[in-house]
C-alpha cells in the first residue's frame, strides 16, 4: 500500500476489516426507524453506518420523475415524485442522524451527488465521502470531494481499469492520497459469476491501495469469500426485514446475518496469516503424539543386520523419524531391542 489510511481511529490495514452497513433508503423514510438502525448496527459490531444524500432534484432531471408512476406500490405514493421525496434524507435530517450517529459512538457518512452535498458532510467531519459506482466517471465530484482532504472510498461498479484510474489519479492530483477503493458489481444480485472476486487482488497489485468489497449479493456467503482473498472494507446493505418494499431490502443482511459477517469474516482475516511457512510452538508439540519413530518390528538380537524387514514406523514421535531409515539399514545392531521398541542411532554400529 502506498501508506496508512485511518477512517477515524481505525487504521486499514491487511490485519482487520472495516465494516459499513448501507442503510441507504432502507429506513423506509421513517427517521425513527433509521436510528433503530443506527442502534443495532452499533450493537453488532458495525464499524460505520452509511445514507445518501440524493434527492430528486439533485441525482436526476426532472423528466425521469415528474408525472411518472411510483414503481413501488406498497408506500401507497401514486408518483414517483412523491415516493421520492419520502426516501431521500434533507440536509437537517442528515445533521441529526450524524448527530444521533456520534453519540452512539459508531462513524457515519451519506453518499453524496454534488458539491453542496460535499460541503454539508465536510462540515459534519464524517470520517469519509464514499463515492458511489455511479459517479466513478463523475471526475469534478471526486476532485471537489478530495480537496476536502478526507479519506475517499471509490466504488468501481460499471467501471473498466481506465476509469478507477482515471478516478484515482484525480484524487492524487490534488495531493490526498488517502484512497480506497471498493471492488464492486452493480447488479441487484449479480450472478456468482459475474462477479468476479478475483478483482479485490488485481486492483491491490494495480493501484497499490487498500481494497474492498461492495456487495450486493444474497446472503453472506460472497462477502466472506471477499475477505478471505484480502478485502480490508467490506460494505453490504443492511435491513430489519428483507420483505419490506424497497429497492435493496432482498439483497441486505439483517441484524443476525450482518453480525456473523462480521464475527466470522474477523475470524477469517486472523487465519489468513503470512505468505510464509510457520509451525507454532503448540503445533510443534504435537509431534511427540501424532509423528511417528522407527521402531523395531520384532525382537532384534545384539549383533543381527537390520533389514528394512526389522523396522515399522509406529507412535509416539520424538524417535528417529522414518526420513531417517537409510541411517540404520544395514547396519549391525549394538544391543539386543525389543519389538516396539525405539530404534535410535546410538543403538547401530
Amino acid at each position: 500500500m502506498r501508506n496508512s489510511i485511518f477512517i477515524g481511529e481505525k487504521k486499514i490495514c491487511e490485519d482487520d476489516v472495516f465494516f459499513i452497513a448501507e442503510i441507504g433508503v432502507n429506513f423506509q423514510g421513517d427517521l425513527n426507524l433509521a436510528k433503530k438502525m443506527i442502534v443495532k448496527a452499533k450493537e453488532i459490531g458495525v464499524d460505520a453506518v452509511k445514507f445518501q444524500s440524493w434527492r430528486k432534484e439533485t441525482l436526476m432531471i426532472e423528466k425521469l420523475w415528474k408525472n411518472k408512476e411510483a414503481d413501488i406500490k406498497e408506500f401507497g405514493f401514486k408518483n414517483m415524485e412523491e415516493l421520492l421525496d419520502h426516501l431521500s434524507l434533507t440536509p437537517d435530517e442528515i445533521r441529526e442522524l450524524k448527530e444521533f450517529s456520534d453519540n452512539q459512538g459508531i462513524y457515519f457518512s451519506s453518499t453524496p451527488v454534488n458539491f453542496e452535498d460535499i460541503d454539508l458532510l465536510d462540515e459534519l467531519n464524517v470520517p469519509f465521502f464514499k463515492i458511489a459506482s455511479c459517479d466513478l466517471d463523475n471526475l469534478p465530484l471526486i476532485e471537489y470531494a478530495a480537496k476536502k482532504g478526507r479519506p475517499m472510498v471509490i466504488s468501481t461498479g460499471m467501471g473498466n481499469l481506465k476509469e478507477i484510474a482515471m478516478a484515482v489519479e484525480t484524487v492524487l492530483s490534488t495531493g490526498n492520497e488517502n484512497i480506497i477503493l471498493l471492488h464492486c458489481v452493480s447488479l441487484y444480485p449479480p450472478d456468482d459469476k459475474l462477479i468476479n472476486l478475483k478483482n479485490i487482488e488485481y486492483l491491490k497489485e494495480i493501484f497499490e491501495l487498500p481494497v474492498g468489497f461492495s456487495d450486493h449479493t444474497l446472503g453472506i456467503t460472497i462477502p466472506l469469500a471477499s475477505i478471505a482473498l484480502g478485502a480490508n472494507v467490506v460494505e453490504k446493505h443492511f435491513t430489519f426485514d428483507k420483505s419490506l418494499p424497497g429497492w435493496d431490502h432482498k439483497i441486505s443482511a439483517t441484524p443476525d446475518e450482518f453480525r456473523n459477517l462480521i464475527s466470522e469474516g474477523k475470524r477469517i482475516k486472523k487465519a489468513l496469516g503470512f505468505k510464509k511457512r510457520i509451525v507454532s510452538e503448540e503445533e510443534k508439540e504435537k509431534r511427540v503424539l501424532f509423528r511417528r519413530s522407527i521402531v523395531a518390528s520384532r525382537k532384534i538380537n545384539k549383533g543381527e543386520v537390520i533389514t528394512e524387514k526389522d523396522i515399522d514406523f509406529k507412535r509416539p514421535g520424538g524417535g528417529l523419524s522414518p526420513s531417517k531409515i537409510k541411517l540404520i539399514v544395514n547396519r549391525k545392531a549394538k544391543k539386543s531391542i525389543d519389538k516396539d521398541e525405539l530404534i535410535l542411532l546410538d543403538d547401530v554400529e
